[in-house]
């Protein structure tokens, strides 16, 4: 049987790609990978030729076709059900679901000013009062997370699961603009970072050549 086949954007900068690839990838799924620049000229119409929205990510599993990045974790929760993607205790589960919706929709300052780089250092970068709010809620969601239900393992629910899948991006934002988080906050943002899986992203997203001014300055 055929692998299922995930096609992504730039590693540098689609924090949207990241997502569904690092579930997959640290949860031992075997997949193909379709890499599609989304800044020259015609990405549009081959992103069209995968999915109906133009956008990624998407996965193709047989005649299946899965778009947008927590339906395609929730997709691979069902179809993996040994792998265990979302925690197994009901009220660890609802908490992991409801955070990774909240990321999912929510956070929009966070995003437009301080957008994912991969490959990139910029320390000091401005924060408005609203930035600043949101990585507060972040960081208390981490610290709220590791405190009830991640003392079976370094991530937010112990065993790495969708939840942290939905904010590795956010740890690599941090990353990027030099906002340290301190206590257990920090040590997951770490513990993330550390991922060999994370590693190869970021790998990855080096070895890439195109570039995105708008991400850049």
């Amino acid at each position: 049987m055929p692998n299922p086949v995930l096609v992504i954007g730039n590693k540098a900068y689609s924090s949207w790609s990241l997502r569904p690839w690092l579930l997959m990838k640290q949860s031992g799924i075997v997949f193909d990978e379709i890499r599609l620049s989304l800044y020259e000229d015609g990405a549009k119409q081959k992103l069209l030729q995968y999915s109906a929205t133009g956008k990624v990510p998407v996965l193709m599993d047989g005649d299946l076709t899965i778009w947008d990045s927590l339906a395609i974790c929730e997709y691979l929760a069902e179809k993996y059900a040994e792998k265990r993607l979302w925690p197994t205790a009901m009220a660890a589960r609802a908490r992991a679901r409801s955070i990774s919706a909240e990321m999912h929709s929510g956070f929009t300052n966070l995003r437009t000013q301080m957008p994912m780089n991969v490959r990139r250092a910029i320390p000091g970068r401005a924060r408005t009062p609203e930035v600043v709010a949101e990585i507060a809620r972040i960081e208390a969601i981490w610290n709220g997370c590791r405190s009830r239900f991640g003392s079976q393992g370094s991530f937010l629910f112990g065993p790495f699961c969708i939840a942290d899948a939905m904010y590795a991006p956010v740890v690599s934002r941090l990353r990027t603009y030099g906002v340290t988080l301190a206590g257990e906050a920090g040590e997951y943002a770490a513990a993330i970072h550390a991922l060999p899986a994370m590693q190869e992203w970021i790998a990855g997203a080096h070895a890439e050549t195109e570039v995105n001014p708008q991400y850049e300055s």
